[in-house]
């Protein structure tokens, strides 16, 4: 996992990607924040960049390509399997069917996105802040 990596987003609502934006600039954090509102795209650039991110957070529910089906791309690509990228849904809703079939794709977190600015601060804070302690597969110490 490289923890100065890049944040990618995988969202398709704009509004959500300038709260997210703000939020992250509000909480000072060096990495780079990627915003992509297609899947497709984010898949492309996962495939052909030398860069390991480090988090991923998708949405469920885009067009063409939704989440569930980027990510079992993402688990079949061995070389992005191993860069050991945690793999997280923010979403707005969380049927139990999607959460039952998330988890069933190895993701590392479900999260439904809170309403409120403050709360989808806290929510970020406290993911970023586990995911740079937690050892990942290619650990070396």
């Amino acid at each position: 996992m490289n923890k100065q990596g890049p944040i990618i987003f995988i969202e398709d609502d704009i509004d959500d990607q300038d709260i997210l934006a703000d939020v992250f600039k509000s909480l000072d954090y060096k990495n780079e924040i990627i915003f992509f509102s297609e899947a497709e795209k984010a898949l492309e650039y996962l495939t052909t960049t030398k860069i390991k991110p480090f988090i991923i957070f998708s949405d469920i529910n885009m067009p063409k390509l939704n989440g569930m089906e980027l990510r079992d791309k993402v688990r079949e690509n061995k070389e992005l399997e191993i860069k050991s990228i945690p793999y997280l849904f923010f979403t707005t809703t969380a049927e139990q069917k999607n959460v039952i079939d998330a988890y069933s794709k190895s993701i590392q977190g479900f999260f439904i996105k809170p309403s409120n600015y403050n709360e989808i601060k806290a929510v970020m804070k406290i993911i970023i802040e586990y995911w740079t302690v937690c050892v990942s597969p290619n650990y070396t110490g």
